[in-house]
């Protein structure tokens, strides 16, 4: 899921009330991911209707969502389009991974092993079109706006933030930061605690905010050298020079100025050539993207998506009902100038 390099970056805490009247950008396919892993029995079943299809995705967009209008922020879902072709590879080894996860998870729940059946389920969530075509019906019927992005949907979200449109992009994805990103608020729609991994224990989960700009600062590098830092360590479109992580690649990016002049300096496994360099650049710096496009919030069809979760996907009217209340928020929403 894109590259890590949280440690090197500076994070703010940010609540919800900080985000009143905001527009976010949410990287849709970012967050299913997290409903599909998280959202689970304890045994690492998803969870499903009775004719076995998996609604984890649509608990946490009913769930997550219904606490933002609540709290007045303007959520818009930005949905993946066709992956670049660089990324097939970082796709199959993820289709690879998430193969012997099941098969682990398996041999977990035949041993009896519950909890490390729960943490290999985790591992094998995948978005199928039925997935996200079940999301953007549940969001038209929420009155909330998603936009189809024709490629990345972090690319998109991050568009719409640097013309004005939204505040921030809504995403666990520091790719976000290579396309552009002028803020970033990670942890939005993840629930309030989280399992700390290998033990029987909880930490709290806060949202987090990550100013891109501050951090170029701080980091004393800019937009394009952090780019060229990425594609060192590697990203979903390449697989990085062998033996350089975050701290090394920044060292020295910062050193020699950029990736050209550290291949020429180290040469290293896995380094790419410079055409794709070019390729890899343009997909940060010049990434395809929708700009006409019309953000609108409008009051849910409370009859419908009672029908719907309940008779079609076995979800439990009591308890629709008082997450459907949050979005009576929504009228009170566009009553209000939005805030950037």
């Amino acid at each position: 899921m894109g590259i890590n390099i949280g440690g090197l970056l500076k994070t703010e805490k940010t609540t919800f009330d900080d985000l009143k009247d905001r527009v976010i950008a949410i990287d849709a396919y970012n967050v299913i991911h997290q409903f599909l892993a998280i959202i689970r029995q304890r045994d690492g079943t998803p969870l499903k209707d009775s004719q076995g299809r998996i609604t984890s995705h649509l608990s946490g967009l009913l769930h997550r969502t219904g606490n933002m209008v609540e709290a007045r922020i303007r959520p818009v879902y930005i949905f993946d389009g066709i992956p670049h072709p660089l990324k097939n590879m970082t796709l199959q080894k993820r289709k690879e991974r998430k193969i012997k996860a099941e098969t682990e998870w398996k041999e977990a729940i035949e041993k009896g092993d519950i909890d490390r059946a729960k943490s290999m389920a985790q591992q094998t969530s995948r978005i199928t079109d039925e997935i996200a075509n079940q999301s953007k019906e549940l969001l038209d019927i929420l009155g909330i706006p998603y936009i189809q992005a024709p490629s990345e949907g972090e690319s998109q979200a991050s568009y719409m933030v640097k013309k004005g449109d939204a505040y921030a992009v809504g995403s666990q994805d520091f790719d976000c930061l290579l396309v552009g990103a002028p803020i970033l608020i990670r942890n939005l729609t993840s629930s309030n605690r989280r399992k700390l991994p290998g033990k029987k224990a909880y930490t709290k989960v806060y949202p987090e905010l990550i100013r891109l700009e501050y951090n170029l600062k701080s980091l004393n590098i800019s937009q394009k050298q952090l780019v060229d830092m990425a594609i060192l360590i590697g990203t979903d479109f390449n697989q990085g020079v062998k033996g350089l992580g975050p701290k090394k690649s920044l060292n020295l990016i910062k050193k020699v100025g950029n990736i050209e002049n550290a291949i020429a300096k180290i040469g290293g496994e896995g380094a790419p050539t410079f055409d794709e360099i070019k390729e890899i650049r343009k997909i940060f710096h010049d990434p395809k993207v929708v700009k006409d496009y019309k953000l609108k919030w409008i009051k849910p069809e409370y009859d419908k998506v009672l029908e719907i979760l309940t008779e079609e996907y076995n979800f439990t009217q009591n308890r629709i009902e008082p997450i459907l209340n949050k979005f009576e928020n929504i009228d009170n929403m566009m009553k209000q100038k939005t805030l950037f």
